[in-house]
């Protein structure tokens, strides 16, 4: 039965190396300024943790056979607290310095200010849908309030009809962006945590009630791309999901012209 279960043991490990290392579970090519470190640092991680794993789940498959029953009277064993204390210590210096490595591309998106130019566009989630909002000619987003909020009445963001600047925005299940000119996302939330993410974007970042969240993107292939919820935000989060449409800059500026509201 030792011998059994050290080669489940390697035969589960040598399996599961090679599913994260064939191609049909890599992620789809990246559309943003940020895909090629992420998906370097990435790569970099998973063979960093892969060895690590292979070497561990072999040990413990030899340590399965080694001391497999024979019959003879068990013994008992401290440990050895000097190893216990060198393991612990390396694990915290990979996991550290991975972190380390990985943040300056966080960064990037979420501290660096956009370009002057960068196209403002704003992400509202709620249970389970997504809002996305852009300023009309005015350039500005009108005012919202919490209390105007209601989806019955056409106005699920509660814009103030009092405003002025509220009358051009322009609110889509959608987001579209136009092709190579950077996007400054403003992410929000009007009940629990949901999360924007798409993959292509190589970009993941929670929408948090009270809180707005900017980060900034630059999409490089016309297309359309799912963005889904990735936070469980409650039963209905399996069906909360949008849609990322990266269209020619004349396609866009058309796009928001047969959807602004009637003047």
């Amino acid at each position: 039965m030792a011998l059994l279960l050290a080669l489940v043991i390697a035969v589960i490990t040598l399996v599961s190396m090679y599913l994260f290392t064939t191609p049909a579970w890599h992620m789809p090519p990246y559309i943003s300024e940020y895909g090629a470190a992420y998906d370097s640092h990435f790569k970099l991680t998973l063979i960093t943790i892969g060895i690590i794993f292979f070497f561990a789940q072999m040990g413990l498959a030899y340590v399965v056979f080694r001391y497999r029953d024979r019959g003879g009277r068990a013994g008992y064993s401290h440990g050895n607290t000097a190893m216990e204390v060198l393991w612990t210590s390396a694990t915290g210096v990979v996991f550290v310095g991975l972190a380390i490595l990985g943040a300056h591309i966080w960064a990037q998106a979420h501290f660096e200010q956009p370009r002057t130019d960068a196209l403002k566009v704003e992400m509202w989630g709620q249970q389970f849908a997504w809002y996305v909002r852009y300023a009309g000619p005015d350039g500005q987003f009108g005012r919202t309030k919490p209390e105007l909020m209601k989806e019955s009445s056409g106005n699920a963001l509660g814009l103030d009809p009092e405003d002025p600047t509220s009358k051009d925005d322009v609110v889509m299940p959608i987001i579209a962006v136009p092709v190579n000119r950077q996007v400054e996302l403003i992410l929000r939330s009007k009940d629990v945590i949901h999360n924007f993410f798409v993959r292509e974007l190589r970009l993941k970042q929670d929408a948090v009630p009270g809180m707005e969240t900017r980060l900034h993107f630059t999409a490089s292939k016309i297309g359309r791309y799912e963005v889904p919820c990735s936070e469980l935000c409650g039963l209905g989060h399996y069906q909360m999901r949008s849609f990322l449409q990266v269209m020619s800059p004349e396609d866009f500026e058309q796009w928001l012209r047969e959807n602004a509201p009637p003047q």
